[in-house]
Formats: C-alpha cells, structure tokens, sequence
C-alpha cells in the first residue's frame, strides 16, 4: 500500500517522475514539472491528469495544431497516433497512465 501526496512532490529536474505503479505493463506515474515536454507520439494510449497546477496541451488533429488548458483535476486522453506536447503554466504535478517504455 502507498500513500502519495502528490502536492508536495517534487523532482531534480523537468518531468522528474515517482513510479507508483505497473499494472501488467502499464504504469501509472506521477510527474513535476516547470518545463515543457517536446512533441511525441506514445507507442500506445495515454491518460494525462493534471493534479496540481495548469498546463497547455497541444495536439494535432489531421495535421493542425490545436491546444487547450487543463486545470487541476482535468484529463486528456491521447489515442494512438495523437502527437502532443505539455506546456507546464508554472509548476505543475501530472499523474500518468500509459504502457511501459512509452516515450
């Protein structure tokens, strides 16, 4: 059993992350930033949950950039083949599921 206090987490670095789980090869992580990611395509599907903090998310959709805000307590869901990136508004505290090794 563990108990997480995700709001006091922090890490070394950019996306810094504490393993908290791996179910049958998915993980479940929680990640600190201040910095954003860089554009990616998981090998699979990912669930982003913001839980402390705000953060852009920019995605293509055929080939157009969009983007949107994700406040505490909102979830984006990236289907296989979404490119993404995460823009971190200040620090933000972001909790991961996708399978392991996904980039």
């Amino acid at each position: 059993m563990k108990i997480i206090r995700s709001r006091s987490f922090t890490a070394e670095r950019p996306w810094g992350a504490l393993d908290i789980a791996n179910m049958r090869g998915i993980t479940t992580r929680l990640h600190w930033t201040d910095q954003p990611y860089r554009w990616h395509i998981n090998d699979g599907e990912e669930v982003f949950a913001v839980l402390d903090g705000r953060v852009e998310m920019r995605y293509r959709e055929n080939g157009v950039e969009q983007s949107t805000i994700l406040e505490t307590g909102d979830v984006f869901h990236a289907s296989v083949g979404t490119e993404h990136v995460a823009h971190p508004v200040g620090e933000a505290r972001i909790l991961v599921v996708e399978s392991e090794g996904s980039v």
